[in-house]
């Protein structure tokens, strides 16, 4: 009778195989062991001991320098330089005015005008507007007005003032002239050549000139008469204005 396979391998154990194949168990065993070992180290060989003081390498301070810790400066911009101050004009000092300039302002004051003679109005003031000129036979303007009077009649200062010229005009005739405190200057024309004044002269309101003459070629073609005109700084005002209503 053949013995089975179980019957074999038991005789085996039983015998030599038995040492055999417990060896290769334990060798099996320690080949493990050893790469388990080698697995968990790492494989690293044991770091020598530190047998001197740890050298530390600082970085070279001439090549880099350490960071500051004070704020970066602003630069500061370049002043310029201040302006100017303004300041307010200072005031002027009042001068006040010397004797000489006082004496020399004129000082107006009314003046109460009368008729230089009595009559009838031949011609009017139209210094803007042109009048028929009965002398001239045109039209053109008539800066005074004449007063109709007999020649030889006495003539008047209308107002008070200083006599400031006598002279004979060419086309006016004998003329008189009289400079009033309240700034008309009086011009007297077509008068006898023979006057009552001389430059300079006071007069009072009412006083005599002259007399109506018949010097005036330029108004010698209408009937006897005194050319009278009245300027107000150096323009020509009508003398109607000034001269009080005739009664």
């Amino acid at each position: 009778m053949k013995r089975n396979l179980f019957q074999k391998l038991g005789d085996f154990v039983l015998g030599k195989g038995f040492y055999i194949v417990l060896f290769l168990c334990v060798a099996a065993i320690g080949i493990s062991g050893y790469y388990l070992i080698r697995t968990v180290t790492g494989g690293s060989q044991p770091s020598e001991p530190v047998t001197a003081n740890p050298t530390v390498t600082l970085p070279d301070s001439s090549a880099q320098e350490a960071p500051s810790t004070q704020p970066p400066e602003e630069e500061t911009p370049e002043e310029e330089p201040p302006a100017p101050a303004v300041q307010e004009d200072d005031p002027q000092p009042v001068k006040e005015p010397t004797q000489e300039e006082v004496s020399a302002q004129p000082e107006y004051k009314e003046v109460v005008y009368t008729w230089p003679v009595k009559g009838q109005v031949l011609r009017t003031f139209t210094a803007e507007a042109l009048a028929y000129d009965p002398t001239m036979g045109d039209w053109r303007t008539h800066c005074g007005v004449d007063i109709a009077a007999e020649a030889g009649l006495k003539v008047l200062a209308a107002g008070e003032g200083q006599v400031e010229e006598v002279y004979s005009d060419p086309m006016m005739g004998t003329t008189v002239t009289v400079q009033q405190p309240d700034g008309i200057t009086a011009v007297y024309s077509n008068l006898a050549e023979e006057v009552a004044v001389s430059v300079g002269d006071a007069v009072e309101t009412g006083a005599v000139l002259g007399a109506v003459g018949g010097t005036a070629i330029a108004e010698s073609g209408m009937e006897s008469h005194l050319h009278l005109e009245l300027l107000a700084e150096g323009n020509h005002v009508d003398p109607l204005d000034y001269l009080p209503e005739q009664s």
